[in-house]
């Protein structure tokens, strides 16, 4: 009873920003635990050479190499799903990206493009699925937040708006969704090893304060936020909606 609580057996999972990273990490966990997967991304070459990897583990794969900023290319790739009877029962929006410097020298350009990648594709993604998901009466959407969603640092203003952006589109899902069977929550990941965040990992001073700050006293790993994001895939999850778990070795709970 318990384990099939957490069972992903007969669902569909699509994970944006997922042929390395985070997203990576998510899908692996998912299709462990018996989901047929559908990894994005934008450079085609790379996607099908983790979809190859994925294949080899005997996993379910399929590769959708779009855009997700891109709302025409967002639409076409659920059709193609469609026409393929592809069901997308779960969705990760993981996508992201990071740009860091002063707020003051940031371009307008920059700024959107920040706020583009990391919050509206969650918007543009998510209308598709749920469209779908509706219908059926069920579904889940876990929205990949961060610390940011909740609290900002120096240097990371368009990414922290979008961010906090992200904390409540996931409420304003579930407000709308929830009467229809659908759960939509985010998870708010703390400093992870990350290649996003490669530059702060070798910066001796900036990991010496991230360890110093998390009670953990260390850095978390991309399959440490596979158990949340299967719990909210799950059927574990059936009445949580609205929520953000933050994933972060304690950091947002201290001063």
């Amino acid at each position: 009873m318990t384990a099939s609580l957490f069972s992903l057996e007969g669902k569909t999972a699509l994970v944006t920003g997922s042929s390395r990273g985070l997203g990576l990490a998510i899908a692996k966990s998912f299709a462990a635990t018996g989901a047929d997967i559908v990894i994005n991304g934008v450079d085609a070459a790379r996607l099908d050479g983790t979809a190859a990897q994925l294949t080899d583990k005997g996993y379910r794969v399929r590769a959708e190499a779009f855009d997700v900023t891109d709302e025409t290319a967002v639409v076409r790739a659920f059709e193609r799903l469609d026409a393929d009877g592809v069901t997308v029962d779960i969705l990760v929006n993981n996508a992201g990206i990071q740009l860091r410097k002063p707020l003051v020298e940031f371009t307008a350009a920059e700024w959107h493009k920040v706020l583009d990648t990391n919050l509206t594709s969650a918007f543009l993604v998510a209308r598709e699925a749920a469209k779908r998901m509706i219908p059926r009466g069920q579904g889940k959407i876990i929205n990949i937040g961060s610390l940011m969603s909740n609290f900002a640092r120096p240097t990371v203003a368009p990414y922290t708006a979008a961010k906090g952006g992200i904390r409540l589109l996931t409420q304003s899902m579930a407000a709308e969704w929830a009467e229809h069977g659908i759960q939509s929550n985010a998870i708010g990941p703390g400093y992870m090893l990350t290649d996003m965040n490669q530059a702060l990992t070798s910066n001796p001073q900036f990991d010496s304060w991230v360890k110093g700050r998390t009670p953990s006293r260390r850095w978390g790993r991309p399959e440490e936020l596979c158990g949340a994001a299967i719990f909210l895939a799950s059927s574990a999850s059936d009445y949580v909606n609205g929520q953000i778990i933050y994933v972060d070795g304690g950091m947002s709970a201290v001063l």
